[in-house]
């Protein structure tokens, strides 16, 4: 594995680890979603402007109409993404709505394979499958706890809606390679932080733990996490993008048994061992079949 993808692929992980530990402090800040995204947007575009202005990327040279429009574009499509899932919340439990939303790197790899032709192998498929298999196991496994009715299907649609929208942002990004992530994560929090102004309610969190949640949401979960995640998707192939992406169902779960007692019974963890074994797969680049023939000059061994 070379550098450039060695460096991605940990970039990649990072940033799913701390998307996993999202859901917990949206909750405990106690604030409407569209409030939560507008304080997130706020402070982590605060803070990525120190950073690009440090780095001498506030330049008009890296502007040029076509970057700007798309990365306004793609950070309509990241607010999107985030108040549907935010929302998903109340409706279907964290975990659950987690682990939909990570059907997204099938949509990901959909579209690429439709808008930018990129070629899917039939070792991808097997891998995403059963990444898929697991994620199916891991809904399955914890459904049991969550509340039904109209309100749980409605945090799964949510869900599913936050997917699209991820996978069209991360599409959009890849568009912009050469462009510095820091740069790409300005624009699109500048984009929802103007988008979401007129429906904030400003009514600012009398409580510490509120006001220290929508701090770490804008600074890790937002600053730091998004230069890691677009820094990655810039560097990886767009299947391997995909695969490691299921590293962020997995800290959630964990995240969600920590905060909230819940434990992992048994089919969750076969789940999470399939999520695992499909990410090291696609990393590696092993062959299915290869496991089932023999290689040359070892038959009948």
């Amino acid at each position: 594995m070379d550098k450039a993808l060695k460096r991605g692929s940990l970039e990649m992980v990072a940033a799913m680890l701390i998307s996993g530990t999202i859901g917990w402090f949206v909750l405990v800040s106690g604030q409407a979603v569209v409030d939560v995204v507008f304080w997130r947007c706020l402070i982590g575009g605060a803070m990525l402007l120190v950073v690009c202005r440090a780095l001498g990327m506030l330049r008009a040279d890296l502007l040029g109409r076509r970057v700007l429009a798309l990365a306004v574009l793609s950070g309509v499509a990241i607010v999107g993404n985030w108040l549907l899932l935010f929302a998903s919340y109340s409706g279907a439990s964290i975990a659950i709505s987690t682990a939909v939303y990570n059907v997204q790197p099938f949509m990901l790899v959909g579209l690429a394979a439709l808008f930018l032709g990129e070629r899917i192998t039939s070792a991808k498929l097997a891998w995403l499958g059963l990444a898929f298999l697991g994620m199916l196991a891991i809904v399955s496994a914890h459904g049991g706890s969550a509340e039904g009715g109209g309100n749980y299907l409605l945090g799964i649609a949510l869900a599913l809606g936050a997917a699209f929208l991820y996978a069209i942002a991360a599409l959009i990004v890849k568009q912009l390679s050469g462009t510095p992530p820091h740069l790409i994560a300005l624009i699109q929090l500048v984009t929802g932080t103007l988008m979401l102004a007129p429906l904030a309610s400003f009514e600012l969190p009398q409580q510490s733990a509120a006001w220290a949640s929508l701090i770490t949401l804008g600074i890790l979960h937002t600053g730091v996490m998004y230069l890691l995640l677009y820094d990655a998707i810039q560097k990886l192939p767009t299947a391997l993008t995909g695969a490691l992406s299921f590293v962020y169902p997995i800290a959630a779960i964990f995240v969600d048994w920590l905060a909230f007692g819940h434990r992992l019974s048994l089919l969750q963890w076969l789940g999470v061992a399939a999520i695992l074994l499909a990410v090291a797969g696609m990393q590696q680049g092993w062959k299915i079949t290869g496991w089932f023939s023999p290689k040359p000059g070892r038959a009948g061994l």
